[in-house]
């Protein structure tokens, strides 16, 4: 091994990921190594971070000089990178900063007290409360102060869907929050949060408009935008159906978009970390309202940044952890826009038959400018698989890009006609 290559240490690294590290503009300087694996991290019925955390610090210390640790996923490796972090010595975000983006109702306590563009919310208790808090109304969404691709969250109209929706996050909220619990206990916790604990709730308003994704970093306390995307939802369930980059909402929204980014940043703390930020804007009102704050940017946003601006947004990350500027470029991509569709079925249902790797490259052959990620095998059950959100199954990712809108959806709908899978009921 070249003894001037810096290490990277990167909990649940995957195939897909090492690929797009090992694509960027210097990956040459760089050795990428894995902690645990994603199924340890995620995929099981419980998840005991605190042995988890110890076994990626051993991980850590047998595997000699590691400049620098990175995570792409959710809870619980969004949480143990500045805990790892702190135990190499290495630049990353404080846990408890963190904390602050990813509890649900802490974060928006924390908005509250610098900005206005956030919804009414309250907390609630899934195992007590019978009616919705007074401060909300109907349409909401409720979820737990923590949890991980939408897993859990229901939108409710009326108080019939309130308790239905209680009862059902009652029964599989301890997974995440009996262990984010054990992280919570590792920071000073302001009165309001001290109250609850990861069992609880936030109840939300629900708001109209446009999502879009301000992706950036903070380093020495100041935010630097990398760029917008676009999250485009479908029409008949509440499910993503793409996420384009750039995004089409005028330049005056994403400057107002920065402006509630920063004001968050410095009011958490939250430093030497790529993040994200995830805002409706209504075009008719022009109200904007902050739907989530992460303290990692989005690794489904890669290939789009590759594609437009010539890097994956990984590399901001990468730089960070090693204490270097992002030094990213911008526009200097291949193409003019690029888009990641997600590929669903709405029904459950068994895998019979996927399409081959063979079949995958065909596809990509015939149709320039796309990727195809399979993400069931043949006989998994839809239902059972993670990364799922509560109205449909993701069944492939793909990414596309081209010249304009008009030339991704194109593109997009060839792939999915050439992809061949079945379902059994």
């Amino acid at each position: 091994m070249d003894e001037k290559l810096l290490t990277v240490a990167v909990p649940g690294l995957d195939d897909h990921n090492r690929e797009v590290l090992e694509l960027l503009p210097d990956a040459d300087r760089y050795r990428f190594i894995p902690l645990l694996t994603i199924e340890e991290l995620q995929f099981g019925d419980e998840i005991p971070v605190l042995e988890l955390l110890e076994k990626a610090k051993a991980q850590l210390d047998e595997a000699g000089p590691v400049h620098g640790v990175i995570g792409f996923w959710d809870f619980p490796v969004s949480t143990m990178v500045p805990l790892l972090c702190e135990h190499l010595g290495t630049p990353g975000p404080t846990l408890d900063a963190v904390l602050r983006c990813e509890h649900k109702y802490w974060s928006r306590l924390e908005q509250r007290a610098v900005i206005d563009e956030y919804p009414a919310f309250a907390l609630v208790d899934p195992d007590a409360d019978t009616a919705p808090p007074e401060n909300v109304r109907y349409p909401m969404w409720v979820k737990p102060v923590k949890s991980f691709s939408s897993d859990l969250a229901i939108r409710v109209e009326d108080d019939e869907g309130f308790r239905a929706a209680l009862a059902e996050i009652s029964e599989g909220i301890g997974r995440v929050g009996e262990p984010f619990e054990e992280l919570l206990a590792k920071v000073d916790l302001p009165a309001e949060i001290r109250d609850g604990d990861g069992r609880v709730c936030v109840a939300e308003e629900a708001v109209a408009g446009r999502q879009v994704t301000l992706e950036g970093w903070a380093r020495d306390g100041e935010l630097h935008v990398l760029g917008a995307v676009d999250t485009i939802n479908r029409d008949d369930v509440p499910s993503q159906d793409r996420f384009v980059y750039p995004s089409s909402v005028p330049e005056q929204v994403v400057e107002r978009m920065t402006d509630v980014t920063a004001k968050i940043v410095r009011r958490v703390g939250l430093n030497d970390t790529t993040l994200n930020v995830e805002f409706f804007w209504d075009p008719d009102s022009d109200r904007l309202t902050v739907l989530e704050v992460n303290p990692r940017h989005s690794q489904s946003h890669a290939e789009l940044f590759t594609d437009v601006d010539g890097a994956a947004n990984h590399r901001a990350m990468v730089r960070l952890a090693l204490g270097q500027d992002p030094e990213m470029p911008y526009r200097e991509g291949r193409y003019a826009a690029s888009a990641k569709y997600f590929l669903r079925r709405l029904e459950d249902g068994v895998a019979r038959r996927v399409p081959t790797a063979e079949e995958v490259e065909e596809v990509q052959r015939s149709v320039p400018g796309t990727t195809v990620d399979v993400i069931v095998a043949e006989g998994d059950r839809l239902s059972e698989l993670p990364d799922q959100d509560s109205y449909s199954f993701k069944i492939a990712n793909i990414y596309v890009s081209g010249n304009d809108e008009r030339d991704l959806a194109d593109r997009y709908r060839r792939c999915a006609e050439l992809l061949p899978f079945a379902f059994d009921a």
